[in-house]
């Protein structure tokens, strides 16, 4: 386990060494929260184009329920884990560039379980009629994910292992979801 550790902290050292301060603004735009609203309002206009509006509404009330969820657990990782976050941790400090930080303890990424939920919620849910959708949301996804490494925000393995659960916990609130919709169309 303490290989993985020293692995992971060499992967962030490196990643993170290979920014440079040009590139430091472009990167706290792509974290941050607010900059993404037009790209909320374009997957809001899909599901509008692709469901009904009594349909949309539970769309929406899962998608609530799923990012919620996906906070609360990481928000449990983190303080049972306890993992400090590499902009905290004194020895890596010299060793790399910090752009900004966040909480004391960052196992595991909020940020990436939150965008690979959206990705794998809408793909499941709007991908049979965009079929270029999966492709583009999941690299938005990832983006945002690199950018809590290169920031110094996140080890390589807090964002992996943030990526896993939005991914798992967006597909299984999608099927939930499939069959919400299947017996409200049915009565």
């Amino acid at each position: 386990m303490l290989e993985l550790i020293d692995k992971d902290r060499d992967l962030l050292l490196y990643l993170n060494n290979l920014g440079d301060a040009s590139y430091d603004p472009f990167w706290l735009l792509v974290t941050g929260k607010w900059v993404w609203i037009p790209l909320y309002i374009i997957f809001l206009y899909l599901i509008f184009k692709t469901y009904k509006p009594k349909s949309v509404i539970f769309i929406l009330i899962f998608i609530a329920l799923g990012i919620t969820f996906t906070d609360q657990i990481a928000g449990i990782f983190k303080y049972d884990i306890a993992r400090l976050r590499p902009c905290h941790d004194e020895a890596l400090i010299p060793k790399m560039r910090v752009i900004t930080c966040g909480g004391q303890y960052g196992f595991f990424s909020s940020h990436a379980a939150n965008s690979f939920f959206i990705a794998s919620f809408l793909s499941i849910l709007i991908s049979h009629k965009y079929r270029w959708l999966p492709v583009c949301i999941f690299v938005w996804a990832a983006l945002v994910s690199y950018s809590r490494i290169y920031l110094g925000v996140h080890f390589p393995m807090d964002v992996i292992f943030g990526a896993l659960v939005g991914t798992l916990s967006g597909g299984l609130f999608a099927e939930i979801t499939k069959i919400v919709l299947r017996k409200q169309q049915s009565i």
